[in-house]
């Protein structure tokens, strides 16, 4: 559905590429993920997608068309995006700002159709926050935010969602919630790029995790592939230890205690 092919991208005034060479490929009904140390790409990839930065070689497609070929309107009705943070500017009902999502299918001037109504209405029920359609946005926790946001994504009715630290400043439950969401939304056939930091998250959800480094894939693969240990040192530069879960048999990541890291004992010295 996504195709980015030896993608290379460089910011004005820099010396060397944010993105160097990167191709891989996200595809309906699995969840692709991201991942990386700060500062490796990850967000930069998501910004060439939305075409707030051009590529300086390599290319990007949506389907069989190449990004450049597609103007924003109908970017916009082909991918829905989660950016990492948002604020509205003024609050709104939830129901009314998850309507904000049907507006790459309305004109400057248009009325909100039946099928914009039964969009949005679809949308809340996808995202499971009906309870939540009255209420104001300034009066949601920071999970039930997230949500109402993905609803609005999901309005849009794009085959591809791209969503981009979901989960920042979550609790574990909360957490979980939006990755199962995520997972049952690439089982209904969507195509899902996650980004993400919570290693452990993606290891547990993602289909395919691509691991960027200093601009570059560092590997790419199912999560076992990608989640060994001596890779993961090399990337984040600390001790890790790799082990698997009961419950799925995934590899779960230890980041370990480095010893001169470690805090002295009131006692010891003495």
């Amino acid at each position: 559905m996504i195709t980015f092919r030896d993608a290379v991208i460089r910011y004005a005034g820099s010396m060397v590429n944010a993105i160097d060479g990167v191709s891989f490929d996200v595809l309906p009904g699995r969840i692709t993920a991201l991942a990386g140390p700060n500062g490796s790409g990850k967000s930069t990839l998501v910004r060439a997608l939305l075409k707030r930065i051009d590529l300086a070689s390599g290319s990007i497609a949506i389907g069989h068309r190449r990004l450049r070929d597609i103007a924003l309107g109908e970017l916009g009705r082909t991918v829905a995006v989660l950016p990492q943070r948002e604020e509205t500017a003024f609050p709104l009902h939830v129901e009314e700002y998850v309507g904000l999502g049907r507006f790459p299918h309305l004109g400057l001037w248009s009325a909100r159709s039946a099928a914009d109504a039964r969009a949005v209405t679809n949308a809340i029920a996808r995202a499971g926050i009906q309870a939540l359609a009255s209420r104001r946005t300034d009066e949601l926790s920071g999970g039930e935010w997230q949500r109402v946001r993905l609803a609005r994504a999901l309005a849009q009715e794009a085959p591809a969602l791209v969503v981009d630290e979901p989960t920042t400043f979550l609790d574990i439950a909360h957490e979980m919630g939006i990755f199962e969401l995520l997972a049952s939304l690439a089982a209904s056939g969507l195509a899902v790029l996650l980004v993400s930091h919570q290693l452990n998250l993606v290891s547990r959800f993602a289909d395919e995790i691509v691991l960027l480094n200093k601009g570059k894939v560092a590997a790419r693969g199912a999560p076992a592939e990608v989640m060994r240990p001596s890779l993961l040192e090399e990337v984040f530069e600390w001790p890790m230890s790799v082990t698997n879960e009961p419950d799925t048999g995934r590899p779960a990541l230890f980041p370990l205690r480095q010893r001169s890291a470690a805090v002295q004992s009131p006692t010891e010295g003495r």
